[in-house]
């Protein structure tokens, strides 16, 4: 099936491109003709073409010039070249420098279809991955990571920092935080975001497994080893490795990590090859590091190693203030995904999500949102379609015990967002009233009200 397409055809030969422009345009293709190379620029200058086809020889000038242009400053324009004078140098020329393809002169009409053709749909291959990579870019790019928390604009900030560096990150943080997000997102937003991206789960896997999934193996290494393999490192090269659970790593294998963080070399499993590569290593744990050294099951001159920057994880009990954003987020998503229309939550779901101390994070109330979006049978989630643990932690009803239980019920939550913003701004009051909105006034009422007033640091009274 022909491909849409704008075409702009290059050649001197009035007569020649007066004819070849009418019969593209009867093919369907909208064709704009130039006759010399300053009259081509100029028109790729004015707009851009999915596809321009250029005679080599243009009078005085040469259609290379015209490739030349195109490569440089129209880059997503395929360019064909055509002449009546071929040899297989100039079609190697061509090539070299960037032309999709090269015709000879008679031009039959089959062939120029079948090349204008591929020309296009490989110009819409290239823009189906750009939009794909977009997606990726959505799916696990910053974009992904959601909170307005002031630990969250911390984080946010060095993975803008250490992004588009080689430095070893460590991610620390309970199950169910994000690490892997934010591993994700290191990685997009670095200079080897088109390169491979390859995740680990180290405590998935046995000793003798995982060495052989992270440095590849030899045939015959072991029982079952028909053939060479390439490990994780070798895959990531370009790109990052992210290696989740390291604290699970045996005293051997943490050997053998420390020397690839530190020389980027290591052997396959049955073989004495050394291999080199160029790889971000990504490392995330939910154990405390510094307690495994002192207890020696972890080794202290690789938590040094590993440990050159540092991203900790808030857990989300103490970011109560970013569960109304993140519960809308998982809300679109699996309404997405799902084809179910929810409108959001009643004001009792609310306050009930704000309440659980959740213990599974972040991963918890994604799964949770997930299954009242699917189980749930209105067009709003109520404290019913709630799982019993989180429905048994919700607000006790107004209509059941009066206006004093909300209020105290709603306090909670008030008090730790003003308390969060009071701390980021080093309990600078005028700026956080600002921050949320209110006057000054407001904000001290709310602080004495909610017992801030007596946490306030003695040197900003």
């Amino acid at each position: 099936m022909k491909q849409p397409g704008t075409l702009l055809l290059v050649d001197d030969d009035r007569h020649v491109l007066s004819s070849m422009a009418d019969w593209l345009r009867e093919q369907g293709y909208p064709t704009d003709t130039a006759t010399s190379c300053a009259e081509a620029v100029a028109a790729i200058e004015r707009k851009p073409y999915d596809l321009v086809l250029a005679d080599i020889r243009l009078g005085d000038d040469d259609g290379f010039d015209v490739l030349a242009h195109c490569r440089k400053n129209r880059p997503d324009t395929a360019v064909i070249m055509i002449t009546g004078y071929g040899t297989v140098e100039s079609a190697v020329e061509a090539i070299r420098l960037g032309a999709f393809d090269f015709l000879t002169k008679p031009l039959i009409d089959e062939e120029l279809e079948m090349a204008i053709e591929r020309a296009l749909n490989q110009q819409q291959v290239i823009e189906e991955n750009k939009t794909l990579k977009a997606q990726l870019d959505m799916r696990f790019g910053m974009e992904n990571i959601v909170g307005n928390d002031h630990r969250m604009l911390k984080i946010y900030d060095m993975i803008d920092s250490v992004a588009d560096t080689k430095a070893t990150v460590l991610i620390t943080g309970e199950s169910g935080t994000g690490k892997s997000l934010v591993a994700r997102a290191i990685h997009r937003r670095s200079g080897r975001r088109d390169r491979p991206f390859i995740e680990v789960a180290c405590g998935a896997l046995p000793e003798t497994l995982l060495e052989s999934e992270l440095f590849g193996h030899t045939a015959g290494a072991f029982t079952g080893a028909i053939g060479d393999k390439p490990g994780k490192f070798m895959q990531a090269d370009g790109g990052t490795i992210f290696l989740d659970e390291v604290a699970t790593a045996s005293a051997s294998m943490q050997v053998k990590l420390l020397r690839v963080l530190q020389d980027f070399e290591f052997e396959q499993v049955g073989g004495t090859k050394t291999f080199t590569v160029n790889s971000r290593v990504i490392l995330a744990t939910n154990e405390d590091l510094v307690e495994a050294v002192s207890a020696g099951r972890f080794r202290q001159d690789l938590f040094y190693r590993i440990n050159v920057i540092n991203i900790e994880l808030p857990v989300l009990r103490d970011r109560i203030s970013d569960i109304p954003m993140l519960a809308e987020h998982f809300l679109k998503i699996v309404c997405s995904d799902s084809g179910k229309h929810v409108r959001g939550f009643t004001d009792d779901t609310m306050i009930t999500l704000q309440r659980y101390r959740w213990p599974g994070n972040v991963r918890e109330l994604q799964n949770v949102i997930e299954r009242a979006v699917l189980l749930g049978k209105g067009d709003v989630i109520g404290v019913e379609d709630l799982p019993a643990n989180l429905a048994a932690a919700g607000p006790v009803h107004l209509d059941a015990i009066g206006a004093q239980t909300l209020k105290q019920a709603m306090e909670a939550p008030e008090r730790q967002i003003i308390r969060d913003v009071l701390e980021m701004n080093n309990w600078n009051r005028n700026v956080t009233a600002e921050m949320l909105g209110i006057n000054r006034t407001t904000l001290y009422k709310k602080m004495k009200r909610l017992g801030l007033e007596e946490q306030y640091p003695i040197m900003s009274r």
